[in-house]
């Protein structure tokens, strides 16, 4: 354990002193993690809040889960370009603009919302808020790898940088719905969602403009308007990410109809963050898996875990039950999506990382709202088993992907992008 905690030390040193001076624009600040965490806040906010939002001032759940499929359809499709676009020209000013837009654009929806617009234009507005998302966890991610290769990081250390950043991912997307909860208890899902559009602007800013930004400029600068084209198993590694995020659907759907058959619907939260914070546990305790376990292993081991792990769901009937298999399960699901990182990092040309981790966040909110949708309608008829199956039949395929796939080995370390002297890292 103090062999990790010392690990983590390093990661966080890569972008910043550790006991940073808060200044917005200056050359010192809050480290890189605690600014994209801040940022990628909101974005775990506005599905849960858009929902809760419309469904009030439409008075229809249809109408909302319209208008909230709009806005993963957005995400799903507009992630990837922004990612492709902050290769060719920078993350500094796509995040910024990006930043911006969605701000602008999810403000549009609470007042179209509140001002009764129709079910199209509503639905429009949110596919452009899911469209603008400013992707600051998957440009976080990739900023802190090439930053870490920079300064000459071996591989342990790029996959604890991968760990970090996967476990600031749960915890947002635990805390994000919760404080959307916390607030329309006090007031009114507008307020939540305002709260979010002005987190975005800000902290979204702050991204952009963080001086970390720059250290990345030239390998930026370097790419070629020429796409570079990409080895066949990050396909697969993007089919699993899909998976993935159907497996967050299906399993939410089986929760909500399993607490509400229980005659317990406000569980259905609580059971969901409880999976969520093993899982984020699971994620920080990755760094300390020996070297000589390849990725590849890693990924078919964890995929072994997701089925092994779901299948349980299938006989729950009681709500301690239902905590305690979510739990256990929760103990795969970051490993996994950790492990796909790292292997996506391995494998893709430096010139389509963001792109490319940008498409691995797009395919877990597609396949998560996908999933969802069909699980719902199943559970319905079927109860929760039917959703959980539709959990058990994703991470079969999962498995089937992690063992027949074969990703390429791990090719020799990429030349360091440039870097000037006063940006090494700090002890």
């Amino acid at each position: 354990m103090p062999g990790t905690f010392h690990t983590y030390r390093r990661v966080v040193a890569l972008t910043g002193p550790v006991l940073p001076v808060v200044s917005f624009l200056g050359s010192t600040g809050p480290v890189l993690p605690v600014v994209s965490f801040l940022g990628r806040l909101p974005t775990a906010m506005c599905q849960l809040g858009s929902l809760l939002l419309v469904a009030e001032t439409s008075g229809s759940l249809a109408t909302a889960g319209l208008v909230g499929g709009a806005l993963a359809a957005g995400q799903t499709a507009g992630g990837p370009l922004l990612g492709r676009a902050a290769d060719r020209h920078g993350q500094r000013t796509v995040v910024l603009v990006a930043a911006l837009v969605n701000a602008v654009a999810v403000a549009a929806l609470v007042f179209a919302s509140l001002d009764h617009v129709g079910t199209l234009p509503l639905a429009l507005v949110g596919a452009l808020a899911g469209a603008s998302v400013p992707q600051v966890g998957p440009m976080a991610r990739t900023r802190s790898v090439e930053i870490a290769r920079g300064n000459g990081a071996d591989e342990r250390l790029v996959g604890a940088v991968l760990s970090f950043e996967g476990t600031l991912d749960e915890v947002s997307f635990v805390l994000g719905p919760a404080l959307v909860g916390l607030v329309v208890t006090v007031a009114h899902p507008a307020a939540a969602l305002l709260a979010a559009a002005g987190l975005l602007a800000v902290c979204g800013t702050w991204f952009a403009l963080h001086p970390t930004a720059s250290r990345i400029r030239p390998a930026s600068r370097a790419a070629s308007s020429v796409r570079t084209s990409l080895p066949g198993a990050v396909y697969a590694l993007r089919a699993a990410m899909v998976l993935q995020g159907a497996m967050f659907g299906a399993s939410q759907a089986g929760i909500t109809a399993l607490t509400e058959r229980l005659g317990r619907p406000e569980q259905a939260g609580l059971v969901y963050a409880a999976m969520g914070v093993m899982s984020a546990a699971a994620g920080l305790a990755t760094a300390a898996v020996p070297q000589k376990v390849t990725l590849t292993a890693r990924w078919r081991l964890a995929t072994a875990a997701l089925v092994v792990l779901s299948v349980p769901l299938l006989f729950v009937a009681s709500l301690g039950a239902l905590y305690a298999v979510v739990i256990v399960l929760g103990v795969a699901y970051a490993p996994h999506l950790i492990t796909i990182f790292g292997l996506t990092t391995r494998i893709v040309p430096e010139n389509r990382l963001a792109e490319s981790m940008a498409f691995l966040t797009s395919g877990v909110v597609g396949g998560q709202a996908l999933a969802l949708a069909v699980s719902g309608r199943l559970a319905e008829g079927g109860g929760a088993p039917a959703a959980f199956a539709v959990a058990v039949a994703a991470a079969t395929l999962c498995a089937v992907l992690a063992w027949t796939a074969r990703p390429a080995p791990a090719a020799a370390p990429r030349p360091a992008a440039a870097t000037p002297p006063d940006c090494a890292r700090s002890a």
